[in-house]
């Protein structure tokens, strides 16, 4: 699958920092979310990703918990398919950007700074870290020390 970006949103818009780094856990740190408030893509809908190819803000009375996190979802529909396969919406590596993981770290992606290849999406922290991907095999070779280091 071609490798598909979003460059139009933009972050300030949406009240968020170019690059949000969880100093501090929400619910887990396996999954990235919102140090404040625990909410899984910081209150983005990770089925809307694949949908339509952009993020899309969930909805605060649409939610379900999984994987120690809660994710937000734009409709009823979307958080069915979620439910129905957590593991094929949910970004890859727990959102953490995959250049950080192939270095042996966890360092928060962003939700506006994404890729979907391979049809399994996956966060960055930078526009650089998301232009120079090319595919996950390293950092998917390193995950499992790097998972090991993260608190439930």
């Amino acid at each position: 699958m071609a490798l598909r970006q979003i460059f139009g949103a933009s972050a300030l818009a949406l009240g968020l920092s170019a690059a949000p780094v969880s100093a501090t856990p929400g619910l887990t740190e396996r999954v990235v979310s919102d140090p404040s408030s625990g909410i899984a893509l910081y209150g983005f809908d990770p089925v809307a990703y694949f949908t339509e190819g952009r993020p899309v803000p969930g909805r605060r009375d649409i939610e379900a918990e999984w994987n120690g996190a809660a994710w937000r979802f734009a409709s009823e529909a979307n958080r069915a398919a979620f439910l129905s396969a957590p593991e094929a919406y949910a970004p890859r590596f727990g959102g953490y950007d995959p250049a950080g993981v192939s270095a042996g770290v966890a360092v928060a992606g962003h939700p506006l700074l994404f890729a979907i290849r391979e049809d399994r999406l996956y966060l960055f922290r930078t526009g650089a870290d998301r232009d120079a991907f090319r595919d996950a095999r390293a950092a998917a070779a390193v995950w499992p020390k790097v998972e090991a280091t993260l608190t439930d």
